[in-house]
């Protein structure tokens, strides 16, 4: 009767799943026809799909992107932190020369160039684990946005079928985002330049086919080596940032007229196109911003991300950190005290898995029991508050 229980069991557990590999199937079976319109033969489809299992887990990511779920104040701070500054420092250093013929060519600056290379892959150290084809594939199934990711999953396809990448290669993010400087497969097929002369591009093993394929992209978004991404601005008492954003730009003398000054005193440009970009409102960091901005925004559509890539630019040429303060008292933490808080939690007793710098749901889990225990809202936060009073015992 007891074996008989754990099969009953087991089948039940079994049920949904097999269910949701069916659905899966149907799915892609579905997508055949409309991925032979976009030029991905039999073969190559059937190659790639035909045992190939669903990754739910990409699922949830469509709803907790840290671009816009996260404080802006968190998320710069984990992006642009010292050890990033020093070194993307150390990258210009060694490929300057590689650097230089980029920006001969497409006309983007170094320090932009590998700013982009440092967020979105921390130089080269971070590409991602994820099989791009499965999770392209689960996303053109499930969840929103399935129109897009169908788009992408063809292009995947394509490269695969066109021999540019070897399968097991084609992984990084969880959207299908690959290489040093995170490339969408379609955006590889239309922009991914081959620097390095061997006769294909490859954004995964080739720095100068990666940072090149980055200067193509920024290039054809607009970028313009004449202008300035943006500047930090002061605005005057009572100014009001209701309606205004990066798309709603004015002259220069404009903004002049209206009591916003740059924060170093130097005058804001008169003939100047800028938009006023305040990501925390009248009382935290603003900027006047040009279309070098919009086309970093481009390359990731949230402006937090662009600011972080400009910000690190700016750092990688010698630039301080903003000067107007967040408003918060709470600010959040750089990677090295991410790692320091996950040992002090370690200590406790709490099981947080590896100390990586990344705050996964088991560090959340913990920070959220030592918020309750010191009688603070428990909202898995971890800030710098929590991180001194771990340090105080």
């Amino acid at each position: 009767m007891q074996r008989l229980t754990t099969l009953c069991l087991a089948a039940t557990l079994a049920a949904p799943a097999l269910a949701q590999d069916a659905s899966f199937q149907q799915c892609l079976d579905g997508l055949r026809p409309t991925a032979r319109a976009n030029g991905v033969n039999e073969t190559t489809f059937r190659a790639h799909t035909d045992s190939l299992q669903p990754l739910m887990s990409v699922i949830g990511n469509l709803d907790a992107q840290p671009e816009f779920k996260t404080p802006i104040w968190d998320y710069l701070t984990v992006l642009v932190d010292p050890q990033r500054v020093e070194e993307g420092a150390q990258r210009l250093q060694q490929n300057a020369e590689l650097l230089q013929r980029v920006q001969q060519r497409f006309g983007v600056d170094p320090a932009t160039v590998v700013a982009v290379w440092g967020v979105e892959s921390n130089y080269g150290q971070g590409f991602g684990k994820t099989p791009i084809v499965q999770s392209l594939a689960t996303l053109s199934c499930y969840g929103r946005r399935q129109a897009y990711f169908r788009t992408e999953f063809y292009s995947a396809l394509r490269l695969l079928q066109a021999g540019h990448l070897p399968p097991e290669r084609l992984q990084g993010s969880w959207a299908g985002a690959f290489g040093h400087t995170q490339f969408m497969p379609s955006t590889y097929e239309r922009l991914a330049v081959d620097f390095d002369g061997d006769g294909r591009a490859d954004l995964i093993d080739s720095v100068p086919d990666a940072l090149a394929s980055t200067a193509n992209f920024l290039q054809r978004a607009g970028w313009r080596q004449e202008l300035p991404w943006g500047f930090e601005v002061k605005l005057p008492e009572g100014f009001s940032v209701l309606g205004e954003g990066r798309r709603t730009k004015r002259p220069g003398s404009e903004w002049t007229a209206r009591g916003v000054q740059r924060v170093d005193g130097t005058p804001v440009p008169a003939d100047m196109s800028l938009g006023l970009l305040a990501p925390a409102g009248a009382q935290g960091p603003a900027f006047l911003v040009t279309r070098n901005f919009d086309a970093i925004y481009s390359y990731n559509a949230a402006e937090s991300y662009g600011l972080a890539i400009a910000h690190l630019a700016d750092r990688l040429r010698g630039g301080g950190p903003f000067v107007t303060p967040w408003p918060t008292d709470d600010l959040g933490l750089t990677r090295a005290e991410r790692r320091e808080l996950q040992t002090l939690l370690l200590a406790r007793g709490h099981d947080i898995g590896e100390v990586d710098g990344l705050l996964g749901e088991k560090t959340r889990s913990a920070v959220r029991a030592e918020q309750t225990r010191l009688g603070w809202e428990a909202n898995g936060r971890a800030g710098q508050k929590l991180l001194k009073a771990l340090r105080g015992g």
